[in-house]
């Protein structure tokens, strides 16, 4: 019986934790795409600035 709890104890651990880390990863997932976006805006507005700048020097 004492075994028994042990099983269950730990697969409940092991579940918690898996939880846990799916969760961890799910924002980690969202993060890095709101950050990639940001990026291509960022570069997009960068390569407008720069072609902004060439055009004035001719």
């Amino acid at each position: 019986m004492r075994a028994l709890l042990w099983v269950v104890g730990v697969v409940a651990g092991v579940l918690i934790l898996l939880g846990l880390v799916l969760e961890a990863v799910r924002w980690l997932i969202i993060i890095g795409v709101i950050a990639l976006v940001i990026v291509i805006v960022w570069g997009f507005a960068k390569g407008r600035q720069a072609m902004s700048h060439q055009s004035r020097r001719r």
